[in-house]
């Protein structure tokens, strides 16, 4: 399985409710619930008005589009890094999964991955 280092700093954060979003970046995800609306982002694209944020983070992505009957492959790739003492924050598309960690662990974390039979592209 190939994953793809991804080569931006990206931020976590959380926003009102009534936020703008930047919908013409080029990477972002957003989550909104009936408690928050929580966004991921490049560092550079970040909101001005955020309520908390955290910076720092790095990440990659499971390449290819992984079919919905796949089971375990977050699964399995988090256990590697939670063995290694990496934790990770964790979004999913339809199409694949996304893997962040901070910044000063990424490239331990590439290299346990690599070490566990991952190829880094």
């Amino acid at each position: 399985m190939e994953l793809k280092k991804l080569p931006y700093n990206l931020t976590v954060c959380k926003l009102d409710m009534d936020a703008e979003i930047n919908q013409k970046a080029d990477f972002y995800f957003v989550g909104k619930t009936d408690e928050e609306l929580s966004l991921v982002c490049r560092t550079e694209d970040t909101p001005e008005k955020t309520l908390e944020r955290d910076d720092g983070w790095k990440g990659f992505r499971i390449q290819g589009v992984l079919d919905f009957s796949l089971i375990g492959i977050l699964s399995k790739l988090s256990g590697i890094l939670a063995e290694n003492q990496i934790g990770i924050f964790a979004v999913s598309t339809f199409n694949t999964d996304y893997i962040l960690v901070k910044e000063e662990n990424f490239e331990k974390a590439l290299d346990v991955l690599s070490d566990a039979g991952y190829k880094i592209i």
